[in-house]
């Protein structure tokens, strides 16, 4: 049984509680444990708190100052029973290792590549994957982490603490000790509290994507790789791989202006500037620590001539010869690494824009090659272990991260870079109005444009605030990537990609910006120019667009400067909220195969760069399963994903679920790149998706086109009180307008998923399934049935269709919709999202054949059905807060109201796991 606060049998009298070893691989004791110290917690400070815990409190009868001290006691439960699931989860694994071996371990390195080695798939096609492979995760900050960082920190050590009390070699004195720590650490997070009392800066949302580098990515990441080296030295003995450092993360926060005001270029250069300082900062300490370690002296050691030749040109380098050797004289390694440490303390001054006293780095490229002469003098000197086991590692994370720790996209809207655009054709062509969008004069002269000369003269001080700001974020490309390091970007990314003229306006304005490598401008962009396709139109559209923009001479010699890659990004929100779930799905993954078989007709390799967000209806989908559903050669090694707000959370705060987290995104990544064409579409595949994608569109349309769901959704949903939360930086809509149309896809989820609809991942579903089989019958469900086992693709979307129908609650969903203040539109429209559920209910479980929801994902249910009965009090404590904050005029009470309300939405997305 999953513990609840509502079922919390077996607990004693704190005084008398003593937590016991945590055995087996459940999270029940865990549980347990977590239980009484929030227990004891409420006891000291609030004892009416005590019957919330137990689910015998009557909440409705609390005042909004006592109803917020219960949603917050109820929100840090939530957190707790995710920290116990994480910590059973890595027990779980862990003793599936001990007992069956590692490659027992679904989504391993070594179940992958004892599958291939079984498949009788030699080395060499390994190898050559091995040097091909892109995995490159990629930080954003929206919907941006609910949880400040001092209070993720907490929660750190709370899932560290809960690892301790494993172990059991503690006195019961020692135990006793750690519950303490325990309890200290929960009292911490209850009297600091989770939310941001303001908004969002950018400073903090990069502060806060730097946290889960410093706790755990920069450490696990380069052990994730040395996994991958020993469990191929395993499972191919005798073969000596080289594996490059393929797995890198991204980021967008300070460089994702895309509806976002507070991102400036001055933003992005300071961004740029502190991601640097990360990881200058966990190298200097690597090197002085092994500075501290590697204390061999030549008395005990011959010192090798080469290194004794490296050795002597550092010390005279540094111009600091004599003090060097005084402080560890006889010992040429420490003299080496002080001469290392020495280097990046200049480069650090460097970058905080002091003046170096001496010589410093100009690029990640001379510290990776000081520390590879490290491990050579080191091998040579008859010590390769050492040289393997402690110098390799910092090595192979300075290979990593560089010295940018991200690699930062900058990400704009076409309609942004087409008003800087006309700024330029004005200033260029003097009076008159440029050519219309979509002309052959407009395309004419974006051409003109990409041929002709760069004048590095030319000035741009006379063009419009919003352009000049434009053209500053492009020129910081060509600045960065001479000053800090060639990596410190990735790519810019155009979102509302709608022609080739819109992409190749971004060539344009980087050329003019001097990103170009010739100073003529007119032969290369290293720069990476994405376009995003996020609505199904846009997706749609795709093929044709790309086509046209290989076939310009400037983009084909960039990308082929650029390994030969063109990336594509693909938008997974926009299109589920422009045409329902199945249809974006089947939109997306039909793009993504015209594309590839269009990279494979022009000799260019298409990269897909996917916008998933946390929740279902975002794209967020099991990893290993989403990954193998994706069309046959459309990864082949290459793999670019967001990952959003609180799912970086949940996946990067502690270094088991992180280092499981990316050897599962790599092996998967890695497993489909092995299956070559993987699956081949059975009879009727394309056919069958097809008619469910456009039937279950037309009911989703349907919805959106009915009279009143603006109002409907406005009133019967937290939709306007989300961006009182103060969760990220960004305004929920992109030009302030107030119409669904522009009403960015993460507060669409996020409110849908409050109010306990959840339209968003399932509405249409159970009309594209019964058009389906009104019009083919009994073979129509035998294709289907047939499919549902066959296709990748149509499984995991009924698959998640009902996961997520269980997260709705018709009962609770009509308490929201009794805010709607017109009965009539309140009216229509329930009745419409009623019915729907039930016809979606019915289909699904006829093409699953299973009898209750979710039977098949018994992990999913219980965890899900631990967190129901109270995230249902909470909403339905909710609907009453919404009612009263709506109507309450005097500005002290509403207040109060308001800080109960916040509580309620973040209570309930923790419950959840998921805001948008």
């Amino acid at each position: 049984m999953t513990r609840t606060l509502h079922a919390t049998p077996g607990l004693v009298d704190a005084t008398a509680f003593a937590p016991p070893v945590i055995t087996g691989t459940s999270s029940e004791q865990a549980l347990d444990i977590l239980f009484q110290a929030l227990l004891d917690v409420a006891r000291r400070h609030d004892p009416d708190l005590e019957a919330v815990l137990h689910g015998t409190a009557d909440i409705s009868r609390f005042s909004p100052q006592m109803l917020a001290r219960a949603l917050q006691v109820q929100g840090i439960w939530f957190q707790l029973i995710s920290i116990a699931e994480q910590n059973a989860a890595m027990r779980r694994r862990r003793h599936v290792e001990r007992t069956e071996g590692r490659a027992a371990l679904g989504g391993s390195f070594a179940k992958v590549f004892s599958d291939a080695r079984k498949q009788g798939v030699p080395p060499e096609k390994i190898q050559a994957l091995l040097s091909d492979l892109r995995i490159r995760p990629t930080l954003t900050a929206h919907p941006t982490e609910g949880k400040r960082v001092t209070v993720l920190e907490k929660f750190r050590r709370i899932y560290l603490v809960l690892r301790e009390l494993e172990m059991p070699r503690w006195t019961d004195r020692e135990r006793n000790g750690l519950m303490n720590e325990l309890r200290d650490q929960i009292e911490l997070v209850w009297m600091t509290g989770e939310l941001h009392l303001e908004k969002a800066t950018v400073e903090r949302e990069v502060a806060w994507g730097l946290h889960f580098f410093d706790e755990t990515l920069f450490e696990m990441l380069p052990e994730t790789l040395e996994t991958l080296e020993e469990t191929l030295a395993e499972t191919y003995p005798g073969t000596e791989f080289k594996v490059p450092p393929f797995f890198q993360f991204g980021s967008w926060i300070g460089g994702d202006r895309d509806g976002n005001p507070y991102v400036t270029a001055a933003v992005t250069r300071q961004t740029l500037h502190r991601n640097a300082l990360a990881s200058l900062t966990r190298y200097r300490d690597g090197v002085r620590e092994l500075g501290r370690t590697l204390s061999l002296t030549e008395r005990s050691l011959p010192l090798p001539e080469s290194f004794r030749a490296e050795l002597d040109r550092h010390l005279a380098e540094s111009g600091q010869a004599r003090a060097i050797t005084r402080r560890n004289p006889g010992e040429p390694y420490r003299q080496y690494l002080s001469c290392v440490s020495r280097k990046i303390d200049a480069t650090i001054a460097r970058n905080e824009g002091e003046h170096p006293s001496g010589p410093d780095y100009a690029s990640a490229d001379g510290l990776i090659e000081d520390l590879r002469v490290l491990e050579r003098g080191l091998t040579d000197a008859k010590c390769p272990a050492l040289a393997r086991d402690l110098v390799r590692p910092v090595r192979r994370m300075v290979e990593i991260f560089r010295f940018s720790t991200v690699r930062l996209d900058l990400r704009e809207n076409t309609t942004r870079t087409t008003d800087t655009l006309q700024a330029l054709w004005r200033q260029r062509n003097g009076e008159g109005e440029p050519p219309a969008l979509g002309s052959a004069a407009w395309r004419q002269w974006l051409d003109t444009e990409l041929a002709r000369p760069r004048d590095p003269e030319r000035s741009f001080e006379d063009l419009p605030d919003a352009a000049r700001e434009t053209l500053a974020t492009f020129a910081l490309v060509a600045e960065m990537r001479e000053a800090l390091d060639r990596e410190a970007f990735g790519a810019f990314v155009l979102s509302m990609t709608r022609s080739v003229e819109d992409v190749l306006g971004a060539y344009l304005l980087a050329k003019e910006a001097g990103v170009f490598l010739d100073a003529a401008g007119t032969e290369i962009c290293p720069l990476p120019i994405v376009p995003l396709f996020e609505t199904i139109d846009d997706l749609r559209a795709a093929p044709a667009i790309m086509r046209a923009l290989l076939n310009v001479p400037v983009v084909r010699r960039s990308t082929r400067w650029q390994g030969g890659v063109q990336e594509v990004m693909i938008g997974y929100s926009d299109s589920n909220k422009d045409g329902g779930f199945v249809a974006a799905n089947w939109e997306l993954y039909k793009a993504q195969s015209k594309l590839t078989r269009l990279g494979e007709e022009l000799g260019v390799g298409i990269a897909f760069f996917h916008g998933r967000g946390g929740s279902v209806s975002r794209g967020g989908v099991p990893t290993h399963r989403g990954i193998m559903a994706q069309p046959p050669g459309s990864i082949r090694g290459r793999f670019r994903t967001t990952e959003q707000g609180e799912v970086v959370s949940f996946k990067y705060a502690n270094r088991g679920t992180a280092a499981y987290q990316m050897e599962l995104l790599a092996a998967s990544v890695f497993e489909h790149a092995l299956a070559g064409e993987g699956e081949r579409a059975g009879p009727g595949h394309d056919d069958a998706l097809e008619a469910l994608a456009g039937a279950s569109r037309a009911a989703y349309v349907q919805l959106l086109q009915t009279d009143g769901l603006v109002d409907y959704f406005q009133a019967a949903s937290p939709l306007d009180e989300i961006s009182l939360l103060n969760i990220g930086s960004r305004p929920a809509r992109r030009f302030g307008a107030r119409s669904l149309s522009d009403l960015r896809a993460i507060p669409w989820v996020f409110a849908w998923s409050q109010n306990r609809h959840v339209i968003t991942g399932w509405y249409g579903v159970g009309s594209g399934l019964a058009s389906f089989l009104d019009v083919r019958g009994r073979d129509g469900e035998a294709t289907l049935k047939r499919l549902f086992q066959e296709s990748r693709v149509l499984r995991l979307v009924l698959d998640e269709v009902e996961k997520t129908l269980m997260m709705v609650d018709l009962d609770i969903a009509r308490a929201y919709a009794g805010l709607v203040p017109d009965a009539g539109i309140r009216d229509r429209i329930f009745a419409m999202i009623e019915a729907e559920y039930a016809l979606t209910r019915e289909m699904v479980l006829r093409v699953s054949g299973g009898s209750d929801l979710a039977e098949r994902f018994p992990l999913f249910r219980d965890r899900l059905k631990g967190r129901l009965p109270t995230i249902n009090q909470v909403g339905r404590e909710q609907v009453e807060l919404l009612a009263r904050y709506r109507a309450e005029t005097d500005e002290d009470r509403r207040e109060a109201v308001k800080s109960a309300l916040l509580l309620s939405i973040n209570c309930i997305a923790v419950g959840f796991g998921a805001t948008g």
